[in-house]
């Protein structure tokens, strides 16, 4: 009988990091008057800071697609060098409030979701500029493979001063 304490403390301790990882870092603000329906397509990933589900793969993408229950179907897509092979995700995103403001969860594990937030668009829904719950989570996507000199060092200079840590970015190999 002594175990359901334990489990009730667990369960709430549980739902409050996941309440906590909902939302964007402290001092960070999603993107206003977004339109989600111009956000959706392909984005290559350009940079990002490394993380342990994208560590050391290739030709990143991601794909959003409209969910027919009004969520957004995120598929995400690498190569890895070193296996020869491709690996792929599927997750959902839904928005956590607003639609209007670029800031969503998202879930690749049943239940447990995780912040994304736009923080930073440039040309016309070509280039975004998106983090996590925290500043361990950064990305630079583009329309295309490639992206303009002077966008990366907009966006850059935007994420230091924001505290990310972008020395240690990785460009991804498109």
């Amino acid at each position: 009988m002594k175990i359901w304490p334990a489990v009730a403390v667990a369960t709430v301790a549980l739902g409050l990091v996941a309440c906590q990882s909902t939302t964007p870092p402290k001092g960070v603000t999603p993107v206003t008057g977004f339109d989600a329906s111009r956000y959706l397509g392909k984005w290559y990933e350009v940079a990002r800071l490394d993380n342990r589900f994208e560590k050391g793969l290739d030709h990143v993408t991601a794909t959003y697609q409209q969910r027919s229950d009004g969520g957004i179907r995120v598929i995400n897509r690498g190569f890895n060098p070193r296996t020869g092979k491709w690996s792929q995700s599927e997750g959902k995103a839904f928005f956590t409030g607003d639609p209007s403001t670029a800031a969503l969860k998202v879930s690749f594990f049943g239940p447990f979701y995780a912040s994304y937030n736009v923080i930073s668009m440039h040309g016309d829904y070509q280039y975004a500029l998106v983090c996590g719950p925290d500043r361990k989570y950064l990305w630079v996507l583009s329309r295309t493979p490639q992206m303009p000199q002077l966008v990366k060092e907009i966006f850059i200079s935007q994420a230091q001063q924001l505290g990310f840590r972008t020395d240690q970015l990785v460009w991804v190999k498109q």
